[in-house]
């Protein structure tokens, strides 16, 4: 009870606040916008840039961490495209829906439980995760997608547009600095580093009560078999396959502990974009994105106490 109390409720009070003060017109759902353009365009960009620029790739970015984990994010796409064609769903609704059990909420709810739950020195094994996120997800998703939709795609069109959805993604640019960082061993001036870690302070804190803001949006509607299956994915298939390959490879505690809980995350605002952007299974998605976080007070307390 007291990891629910003393983890998981505060984070997601974050989030309440935010969907109360919308839903009471005390935030206007246009500041909602930029807020988020703020969080997620600049101050995490900020965020994941200074951290990819001081990992040690030696150490974190291992084979075994992100085996685990992304076989565990193929393992929820999968069960969402064969669970939502054995619901009689198209192609293209099965990809939408298959991408929801795919895309975990890693950066706006994965880091701030994962520091409350393990300490800020643990979060070294989530960017290593978080590093080839956004790249792996939409890889996945929109091959998966182009080719179910125009099956004469050429490779070219197909790379073109795999590329768009990656690198037009500020969290990416963000990402991608930092290795240039890391990998060229430049020094960040004290200045700029001092500049940084006032973005970053200001990062979590605001993508979670704008996050908050954004779910007040989705109302809860659409085929409830296929909502559940998104939470299935997301919440049990994506965190349950993570820990018994980590396990399997012999991952330590707290590699273990950052791969299953960051796994155990709702599906991302991410997801519905990318439904929104196909035209598919859009109010499924944005159900799943709703009725998956609330779910996941629970879920992550539930993964929190089974871990060793």
């Amino acid at each position: 009870m007291s990891a629910l109390l003393d983890v998981i409720l505060p984070v997601f009070l974050v989030i309440g606040a935010g969907y109360l003060a919308v839903w009471r017109g005390l935030f206007a759902d246009s500041a909602v916008d930029g807020l988020m353009k703020f969080t997620q365009g600049f101050a995490i960009p900020c965020l994941l840039f200074r951290a990819i620029a001081t990992l040690d790739l030696g150490a974190e970015f291992t084979w075994p961490i992100l085996a685990s984990f992304y076989v565990g994010a193929a393992s929820g796409f999968l069960l969402g495209v064969l669970g939502a064609r054995f619901f009689g769903r198209g192609w293209e609704d099965a990809v939408a829906i298959g991408f929801c059990g795919l895309f975990s909420n890693t950066v706006l709810l994965g880091l701030p439980i994962a520091e409350r739950a393990f300490g800020a020195e643990s979060l070294r094994f989530n960017y290593a995760i978080i590093a080839i996120h956004a790249p792996f997800c939409y890889l996945l998703g929109v091959t998966a997608m182009e080719l179910v939709r125009a099956k004469q795609t050429t490779l070219v069109g197909l790379g073109r547009k795999v590329g768009n959805a990656m690198f037009h993604n500020s969290l990416v640019i963000g990402i991608g600095l930092g290795f240039v960082v890391n990998l060229t061993g430049i020094s960040l001036p004290k200045v700029l580093d001092d500049a940084l870690q006032m973005m970053i302070r200001a990062a979590l804190p605001a993508a979670l009560f704008g996050l908050g803001g954004i779910l007040y949006r989705y109302k809860p509607e659409g085929d409830l078999r296929l909502i559940g299956l998104v939470c299935l994915a997301s919440l049990v298939v994506h965190p349950a396959v993570t820990l018994g390959l980590g396990l399997l490879f012999g991952l330590g505690p707290e590699a273990l502990r950052a791969a299953v809980i960051t796994g155990a995350m709702a599906p991302g605002v991410n997801a519905y974009i990318f439904a929104n952007i196909y035209g598919a299974a859009r109010r499924t998605a944005a159900s799943g994105v709703l009725i998956g976080t609330a779910l996941s007070i629970l879920s992550i307390w539930l993964w929190l106490l089974i871990l060793p």
